[in-house]
């Protein structure tokens, strides 16, 4: 394929990504939203405790054996073959390990609940990793239209149909850990209806050997990855109990929200495209630094607002239960820039012959969250969370900085120039923001607050729109691409560097 066609493809990819990102960040706020009033923080708690379980397992199981599919230059029935015969052996090994663990799970947050979430979510990490092989296979097609549907429909029925109608009827967290294993279920089958793969096992082949080597990688990249990004809730419900994990959890849950979701779109296109422009490494730095670029400038003011309207977000959607997660929210939320530039760099390093690079970076923090973390969590979850803050961007900074290198860009450059562009727009709207929030001071009408304080940061929108400017050349080009009443000229995620900026 021509470097303008995979340009092509890229783009629609990203598109579809984004089309089904806003759906699934609606869904996911609805979802979360009913299922916590429903059912409190400390049955959200247990269920929270379950999921830092699963996803320790699902790091382990989930798709170690089958990123080796996004990252080949090509691939046959055999690599196929091979990778699912691996992930569903790893697979099963792990769901009757970590359903083995459950009693002693327990005893360890010392709630008997915990057991048998645990156990039932143990089905969920084994379906989870079934299905890896054909979600790495549509990633690498690039084909996240359907991606994008089938998240959307797991979802739906796990959580929304199954989960809240459990919920109602008094089943406590076990609806979630239903909603969870469904939700695993229904995108096990809609991804092999929608990109079929061959099952017969296939236990060694020629490229066996390669094969294993990127799945122990990505094993350890992501037991590194699981501590820094779990082990303050396994703290908390150790130090604490459910109820503060439970805070703490739909805090998280939703100020990562958006980084999830954007990753989820630009993460697996970025690393699918990169791999096939691993000898052009021109064409891949562009790539990236347009990709940082549109993080720094656009979602920079989108955390600070955030931030700013997070108590009054969790007091109209949660209610008084939940008023202790509206300052780790806001704290979190202000994380978003750092996540998104976590995410989107670690693809650089996968591309370019540096992916243990991931891990080894990130041993150093890990060896320093680990105590910060255990001191902290006597002090409660707001502690906690400042820990945990200033983890996420140590993470980004080092990662940021291992894929300058590897692109051998200059800082001012890709990261200095945006930074100061989204520090700038962000300061406008937190001032609009704050503007608002002042003028709705003292009503007690439900949400005036927080729609005064979104309508400050529509203003803001408002003088993006008469003045694209703003947005610099690159981010605008992509912008347009969205938006057209921007009226840049567009710009392709792989496109050729011009004087200017990027075609």
């Amino acid at each position: 394929m021509t470097t303008r066609g995979l340009a092509a493809l890229a783009e629609r990819a990203l598109k579809w990504s984004a089309a089904t990102t806003v759906a699934r960040f609606a869904l996911q706020l609805g979802a979360q939203v009913a299922l916590a009033r429903i059912l409190g923080p400390d049955h959200y708690g247990v269920y929270g405790i379950g999921i830092a379980v699963l996803t320790f397992v699902a790091f382990l199981s989930g798709s170690s054996f089958s990123w080796n599919l996004m990252l080949l230059p090509a691939v046959d029935d055999d690599d196929i073959r091979f990778s699912f015969t691996w992930q569903i052996v790893v697979g099963s090994g792990c769901a009757l390990a970590m359903y083995a663990a459950g009693p002693a799970v327990a005893v360890f947050f010392g709630d008997p609940r915990v057991e048998g979430m645990v156990q039932l979510l143990s089905l969920a990490s084994l379906l989870t990793a079934a299905s890896a092989p054909a979600t790495c296979l549509l990633q690498r097609d690039l084909n996240f239209r359907a991606l994008g549907l089938i998240q959307l429909a797991g979802y739906a029925v796990g959580y929304l149909a199954v989960g809240v109608t459990m919920a109602l009827r008094g089943w406590g967290p076990y609806a979630l850990g239903t909603a969870a294993v469904v939700q695993a279920a229904t995108v096990l089958l809609v991804s092999y209806a929608a990109r079929p793969h061959p099952l017969r096992p296939l236990f060694s082949h020629r490229g066996g050997a390669a094969a294993l080597a990127t799945g122990r990688t990505v094993f350890v990249t992501n037991v590194v990855n699981w501590f820094l990004g779990n082990i303050d809730r396994v703290l908390i419900g150790r130090v604490l109990n459910a109820q503060a994990v439970g805070l703490y959890n739909v805090a998280y849950n939703l100020a990562s929200i958006p980084s999830t979701l954007l990753l989820g779109a630009l993460q697996p296109t970025f690393l699918a495209t990169g791999a096939r422009l691993q000898d052009d490494r021109h064409q891949l730095a562009q790539g990236w630094r347009l990709a940082l670029a549109c993080v720094l400038v656009l979602a920079t003011p989108a955390a600070v607002v955030s931030a700013l309207l997070a108590a009054d977000l969790v007091h109209l959607l949660y209610g008084p239960a939940w008023a202790d997660s509206a300052w780790v929210l806001g704290l979190l939320f202000l994380c978003l820039p750092a996540w998104a530039c976590w995410g989107i760099s670690t693809p650089v390093l996968w591309n370019t012959g540096r992916k243990h690079l991931e891990y080894m970076l990130q041993l150093p923090l890990l060896a320093l969250a680990l105590p910060a973390w255990w001191i902290a969590a006597p002090s409660g979850i707001r502690a906690v969370a400042i820990v945990s803050a200033l983890v996420l961007a140590a993470r980004a900074v080092v990662i940021v900085v291992a894929a300058l290198r590897a692109l051998r860009l200059r800082w001012q450059q890709a990261v200095a120039a945006p930074l100061l562009r989204g520090a700038a727009l962000a300061t406008a709207c937190a001032l609009a923001v704050l503007a608002g929030q002042h003028a709705a001071a003292g009503s007690t009408l439900p949400g005036l607050a927080l729609a005064a304080g979104g309508a400050g940061a529509l203003a803001v929108l408002a003088l993006l729109a008469i003045w694209p400017q703003l947005l610099g050349a690159e981010v605008r080009g992509v912008a347009a691409r969205f938006l057209p009443f921007l009226g840049a000229r567009p710009a392709t995620a792989f496109a050729a560097t011009r004087p200017e900026g990027l075609r």
